[in-house]
């Protein structure tokens, strides 16, 4: 089942709107996979960019998810196909993994990223020693993240066209 696609309070506290903001994008990203076959989440439609399919980009945000906010934030082990040695943009490999998978893998990754993000401060910074980008407060790998979902779920909407000429924002 999709997640409501809610935009947050006009008014309310950093807090709320910042996570209502990303929680809607996050759902768009599930909207744009409703009713989707198996066959055409993983069909590659961009010759120059083969694994910007559905399963890829739902692929890659669980993992940058996982990134962001267990390694980076947290300071937990750098693991997942995204630090391996394999090449570039092996986080949107999904080849064979149905889409469902996908998505309750992504939905499970949301869900840590929000206990992790309900526990500490928006001023609070990374922990890991290895990587620059620790550095950030978790307010802006927050906000980063929101782009980051807005960015492909755009990406998500023009693929959905192609495929089934599916439409739809909100």
């Amino acid at each position: 089942m999709t997640p409501p696609r809610e935009r947050p309070p006009f008014s309310a506290d950093e807090r709320t709107q910042l996570l209502g903001w990303f929680e809607m994008q996050r759902a768009i990203v599930h909207m744009k996979c409703e009713g989707l076959s198996d066959d055409d989440a993983h069909r590659s439609l961009l010759p120059a960019s083969p694994l910007m399919t559905m399963a890829g980009i739902v692929s890659h945000l669980r993992w940058t998810e996982q990134t962001w906010f267990e390694v980076l934030f947290l300071g937990r082990p750098a693991d997942g196909p995204q630090f391996s040695e394999d090449p570039e943009d092996a986080d949107m490999v999904a080849d064979g993994t149905p889409l469902s998978q996908l998505l309750a893998d992504y939905e499970r990754q949301c869900r840590i990223s929000n206990e992790i993000i309900a526990a500490h401060s928006l001023d609070e910074t990374g922990r890991h020693p290895d990587f620059t980008s620790a550095q950030a407060s978790l307010r802006w790998m927050l906000l980063h993240m929101t782009e980051e979902t807005a960015r492909h779920a755009g990406h998500m909407d023009i693929i959905r066209e192609l495929l089934d000429g599916g439409k739809g924002y909100y």
